[in-house]
Order: structure tokens, then C-alpha cells, then sequence
């Protein structure tokens, strides 16, 4: 049976994207470095119209969130011989802002790659969408990304709890094509392992969210 978002927190729509679109954010990128792991991307003007809630991308986001998705945040993941390393198990927790605004129910706060991060409530990262749009093909031995399914349904899981809660829930391995897009509910459990064959796994993962921040607080909005 196919994963579902509703049911599992994950959803595999295999071919999403055409040639055409991949190259476009191939071009978007083709100015970074190529030795990092991860990118945190601040701005991607090349990519509006393929990002917003009616193109190829955005839509996916949209038929979930609603016709105000907007991406809140990107990163630019190159898994490789190089850059080969693995992530345990945890959960997203924090979103990027374009500037610090102490504001309740908010907090900590940390700043990554130069970009203004915190820890929302709960009830926000619940609201919130990710897609990870594959670039290259990703096999079990090219470290694809590893999801407990359901485990988004149990809200923020204590670091003590999350080894159990993962073999609860079982775990899924997210095999994907060149112009794949995997979606998941933001705050499910996932991990990653070092490649057995590395080579590159090209991935541009975004979040969604349809919501408006309080406090004077702005989405960093890419």
C-alpha cells in the first residue's frame, strides 16, 4: 500500500517534474559551491514561478495547504563521495525568520548559515509541509532519506522517546527517480545514512507553510 500523507506523513509523487523545470534549478544553482553537504538558501528569485502555489513545484504544496503555501525555507543537499555522512533520527523543530522578533510562545533561538532560526509552537510546525525535489536518483545505496511513518501524529517527541517511537512506527526508505518529489508532514522523525555507493544525491528541500507569523515575525519566504 502506498504511503499517504494523511495516513503516514509521507507521499511519493514519482515524475513530478519535467526536464525542463529540473534544468531550471539546476541553472539556480549552478553558481554554488559544490564541496558542501548542505546550503541553506536564503533567496530564490530564478525559482518564483516554479515555487509558487500554481507551478510545478508549489502546486504539491498547495493542493495540501491551500492557495497561500508559500516556501519558507530551502536547502540544497549534495550527498557525495565527498560529502558523505549520515543523520540520526529527529525531527525538524525550527523555522527561518528574517529577523529576530522576541515574541512569546517562540524560542530558542539560533542563527544558521547567517539565517535567523527559532523554535515556533508546536501547533504551527504541525501546519507546515515539506517537499524534497530529487535531482538525481536515490537507491538504497545512495543513502536515501529515512522516515518513521505516523511518527508526525505524535507532536514534538522528547529526544529520550524518539529511538522507541521510531520502532514503533517502523521506518521507510524514500527511493526516488531523477524529478521525484517526496512530501512530508514537517515534523515527522527521519534520518539519513552514509551512502554504501556514494556518488551525488542531489536534493532541494523546501518547506511550506500557509500560515502568518504574529509578533511583527516574517517568514524568511524564499
Amino acid at each position: 500500500m502506498p504511503l499517504t500523507l494523511a495516513t503516514h506523513g509521507a507521499q511519493h509523487i514519482p515524475a513530478a517534474l519535467d526536464e525542463t523545470a529540473l534544468a531550471a534549478i539546476e541553472a539556480a544553482f549552478s553558481a554554488l559551491p559544490t564541496d558542501r553537504a548542505g546550503q541553506r538558501l536564503a533567496s530564490l528569485p530564478a525559482l518564483a514561478e516554479i515555487l509558487a502555489p500554481t507551478g510545478p513545484i508549489g502546486r504539491h504544496a498547495a493542493a495540501h495547504l491551500g492557495t497561500a503555501a508559500k516556501p519558507v525555507r530551502a536547502i540544497l543537499f549534495d550527498k557525495s563521495a565527498a560529502t558523505n555522512w549520515a543523520l540520526g533520527w529527529h525531527q525538524d523543530r525550527t523555522i527561518a525568520v528574517r529577523a529576530r522578533i522576541d515574541t512569546p510562545g517562540f524560542g530558542p533561538w539560533t542563527v544558521k548559515s547567517g539565517i535567523q532560526h527559532v523554535a515556533p509552537p508546536q501547533s504551527l510546525l504541525d501546519r507546515m509541509l515539506t517537499l524534497r525535489i530529487h535531482l538525481d536518483p536515490v537507491d538504497a545505496a545512495n543513502a536515501p532519506l529515512l522516515i518513521a511513518p505516523g511518527s508526525h501524529r505524535h507532536g514534538r517527541v522528547p529526544e529520550s522517546a524518539i529511538a522507541t517511537r521510531v520502532a514503533t512506527c517502523g521506518t521507510q526508505a524514500c527511493l526516488a527517480e531523477r524529478g521525484d518529489i517526496w512530501l512530508y508532514a514537517t515534523p515527522i522523525l527521519h534520518a539519513s545514512d552514509a551512502a554504501i555507493h556514494p556518488r551525488h544525491r542531489r536534493v532541494l528541500q523546501l518547506d511550506y507553510s500557509a500560515d502568518l507569523l504574529p509578533g511583527g515575525l516574517e517568514w524568511l519566504s524564499v
